[in-house]
């Protein structure tokens, strides 16, 4: 009787954590797992924009809150008023911050850790073009010197849109250097 228990028990649990969407536990090879993460990012995306939407009425901002799901995470984007920009702050540290709060709403709400990103009045859309050109013209200017550059210091978020662009250039290689906040991208020309 106490093994029927015990073994009634660790099916609930495994009913419990399949009913929850916990993918890692219940993959198998019909895609279930996609199935299931899918659902999740889904999910991330109308609690973010649930706790955006009480932010935005909270200060009297107007903004569209759009809910997307890319490359593996929840995107959530504002755009709208006028006022939006005094969200994303100078560099992009208010838009940083939001978006840590929201993915700290989110991780309450649902139990799981989040990656969502955040973009508000397309400042991150933006950046990224800017960045990727940053990249590039840095990867020229190493292969005409044939010496590294450093860059200012950035966001991980910033780095990883110059790493990609980097990487698309031949003879050229990037690395981070030094300790948050003040980590940079080198540019090095290929050994």
């Amino acid at each position: 009787m106490a093994e029927t228990l015990a073994t009634d028990a660790a099916v609930t649990e495994v009913e419990s954590s399949t009913e929850a969407g916990n993918a890692a536990d219940v993959a198998d090879s019909s895609g279930t797992a996609a199935v299931a993460s899918e659902d999740l990012l889904v999910q991330e995306g109308d609690v973010a924009g649930d706790y955006l939407e009480r932010l935005l009425d909270l200060v009297d901002y107007d903004g569209d809150i759009d809910l997307d799901v890319e490359a593996g995470r929840a995107m959530v984007s504002i755009d709208g008023g006028d006022d939006l920009t005094k969200l994303v702050g100078p560099r992009g540290v208010v838009l940083e911050a939001l978006q840590e709060l929201t993915r700290l709403a989110v991780q309450q709400q649902t139990g799981a850790r989040s990656r969502l990103m955040l973009d508000i009045a397309q400042w991150r859309a933006s950046r990224r073009s800017d960045l990727g050109e940053l990249g590039r013209t840095t990867a020229q200017r190493v292969l005409e010197v044939g010496e590294a550059i450093r860059l200012q210091p950035m966001t991980p978020f910033e780095r990883k849109i110059v790493h990609d662009a980097v990487a698309a250039v031949d003879g050229v290689s990037s690395e981070s250097e030094g300790e948050e906040p003040q980590r940079r991208v080198a540019v090095f020309p290929s050994r």
